[in-house]
This record gives structure tokens, sequence and C-alpha cells, in this order.
């Protein structure tokens, strides 16, 4: 009974974990979005600054996980969410490198100002902040559904940021001097399609948590 109950508590500590980690990540992209559509480089500075705080926490869960399978030598499921945390905690510690990239991106353009007001960046931003919130919840849950609809939101995300491409490629071809500001930026898109993609991953990390089998809805 009492190691039932310390793998438990382990269980709800790896778990309040990931929560604070994605909830650092969904907040750090919306920064690193606002500082981009105000050009506010100091504000992506702190963005930069505050990612060892997630690298840290990737840190925790892995050696909690670790202890957690040396000492209470889980099984079946129990096993499958410690190694899931750990799979989470890696795709989240990923997102937070690519919302520190979109930042660095604000640094770089330091004393520009955008070629033209941000349309699509910002809604792929929105919905992917979305995904990251949905995907912890449908961890939290063990919920499938809320985690296979990753899959139908990452393609929006692919279809803005492949607007966003064509956008900016036609304003290069008008205008040459805007090649690099407009290189940055496509930049930033891809940052975003890569980040709702590891949001992705977490879904299917869940929809194996529940059945036992991997989906593919990475696709």
């Amino acid at each position: 009974m009492i190691k039932r109950k310390e793998l438990d508590e382990g269980l709800e500590l790896l778990k309040q974990k990931l929560i604070e980690m994605g909830n650092r990540v969904e907040t750090g992209l919306a920064g690193a979005m606002k500082a981009l559509e105000e050009l506010d480089v100091e504000a992506a500075r702190i963005i930069i600054a505050e990612d060892i705080r997630l690298n840290r926490l990737e840190e925790s869960i892995d050696e909690i996980g670790a202890r957690m399978i040396a000492t209470q030598q889980p099984v079946a499921k129990d096993l499958r969410r410690i190694l899931i945390a750990f799979k989470m905690a890696a795709d989240l510690e990923r997102m937070g490198d690519l919302t520190v990239d979109i930042a660095k991106v604000v640094v770089r353009l330091e004393g520009q100002t955008l070629m033209k007001p941000l349309v699509d960046l910002p809604r792929m931003a929105e919905i992917t902040g979305q995904m990251i919130r949905e995907s912890i919840q449908s961890y939290v849950q063990e919920n499938v559904n809320l985690a296979c609809k990753m899959a139908k939101d990452d393609d929006q995300v692919d279809a803005l940021f492949a607007e966003v491409i064509r956008e900016l490629f036609a304003v290069m071809i008008e205008n040459p001097k805007t090649i690099s500001q407009a290189s940055l930026i496509s930049f930033v898109g891809r940052y975003i399609e890569r980040i709702a993609d590891h949001a992705t991953n977490i879904g299917e990390s869940v929809v194996f948590l529940v059945t036992g089998k991997r989906p593919d809805l990475n696709m």
C-alpha cells in the first residue's frame, strides 16, 4: 500500500511539472509573438533568458521518472505514464527552444520596421498555443478524442504557413529590398509550424498511453 501511494505521488508530481512546462511554453509563444508584432527587443531578450527554467523542469522530470523506475519498478500503464512523461518533456523543451528562436528573430530585427502587418503568423501562433494547452489537457484527462484533435489543428497551421510563404515570396519579388526581413519572418512561420508538430507528438503520446497503440497524427 505504501509503495502504491509513493508511486501515485510520483506520477502526480510528474503531471504537475508537465503542466507547468506546458504553461510556460504557451506563455512564451504568446510573448514572443507579441514581441515580434511590436518589435520589442527587450521583451524578446527576457524570453530568451527564461529558457533555462524550462530546461531545468525537463531535467527534473527525467530525474524523478528515472528514480521512480529504479525504486518503484512500475509496470504496464504506470510504466507507460513515466516513459511518456519523458517524451512529453522532450517535446515541450524543444517547443521552448523554438520559441526562443522566434525571440532571436526579434533581436535580429532591432531598429527595423515590419514591412507589412502580420496577419497569418499571429493566427498560426494562436492555433498553436491552443494546441499546446489542449495537448496537456488531453494528457491530464487521458482524453483520446482531444489528443486526436491535434491532427486537424496541425493541418490548419500547415495551411496558414503555406499562405505565409506565398505572400512573402510575392513581396520579395515586388521589392527585393525586403528579402532579408522576409526570410527572417519565414523562419518564424517555420518555427511555429514545428511547435505545432511537437504538440501533435504529445497527442500521439496520449493515445499511446490510453490505448497502448501509437498512431501517426503528424502526417
